[in-house]
């Protein structure tokens, strides 16, 4: 069986879809038919536009036009992780811009030279879209983790302090939450492996499987994609934390709270 080709008027009718929260949102008050209606606007804009971007991008097949695409996206994920925080830290979006850049990157790049032995160490058809599924899965951890983080050392910080009076080093001091930090950042990717084939069937492994794919050969590629995120979430999330704890900490051994400030 061919897999269905979509048109415009089959992606408006499908807009009929948000009637339904909508209206709920009308009879309940919860005045986000407005905010439903934006994102719906957005989400047809952007796409539509990454869509010819990717379009000509794919066509011509050189790395110059592929590094920007990637460094959009790199940037895009750093900013939206250190929003979703409810504390910030000077610098911070700097730190998650390298904690993804090296982790994202690492994964991505390790994944299409090793193991799908790619052509160019550029390809966009298969680079863009594994970083993109990476960051959009990694940042979610790294925003977590950052909350977390800085939100449970100011809840603990006298714990902290009675720590360092007794003579502990600053690492051993805020150990205890910077584990659990980065614990609550792998949070929803371990969730995720845990349920997919039995609740969940992932994105890649359904748009595959609609295009016409065979199952398995659909399975095998989401495997990787899992292993993918699992692996840039959990050096993404350790690295961020690492680089908060480090503007933290002064030279004297001492935590600069002043540093931490609601968002």
């Amino acid at each position: 069986m061919s897999p269905v080709d979509l048109g415009p008027a089959d992606l408006a009718l499908s807009a009929l879809l948000l009637l339904l929260p909508a209206v709920v949102s009308v009879l309940l008050r919860l005045g986000l038919e407005g905010r439903l209606a934006v994102a719906a606007a957005r989400t047809v804009v952007q796409l539509s536009v990454l869509g010819l971007v990717l379009q000509q991008v794919f066509a011509l097949d050189r790395w110059y036009l592929v590094l920007p695409v990637l460094s959009v996206m790199l940037l895009a994920a750093a900013r939206a992780a250190v929003q979703r925080a409810r504390h910030r830290v000077r610098g911070v979006q700097l730190d998650a811009l390298l904690a993804l850049v090296v982790a994202a990157s690492t994964v991505t790049f390790s994944t299409t030279e090793l193991v799908l032995q790619v052509e160019h160490w550029y390809a966009p058809r298969y680079v863009i879209p594994l970083l993109g599924m990476v960051l959009g899965n990694g940042l979610t951890g790294v925003a977590l983790a950052l909350d977390r983080l800085l939100s449970s050392l100011l809840d603990a910080r006298d714990v902290v302090e009675a720590r360092l009076t007794l003579g502990q080093p600053v690492r051993d001091a805020v150990r205890p939450w910077l584990a659990e930090a980065v614990r609550t950042g792998m949070i929803p990717m371990l969730n995720t492996m845990t349920i997919v084939g039995l609740v969940s069937l992932p994105g890649m492994m359904t748009g595959q499987i609609l295009a016409g794919a065979d199952p398995l050969d659909a399975v095998a590629w989401q495997i990787l994609i899992m292993f993918m995120i699992a692996s840039a979430t959990a050096g993404a999330t350790i690295l961020l934390c690492l680089l908060v704890m480090r503007r933290l900490v002064d030279p004297l051994e001492r935590v600069r709270w002043e540093e931490i400030r609601p968002a």
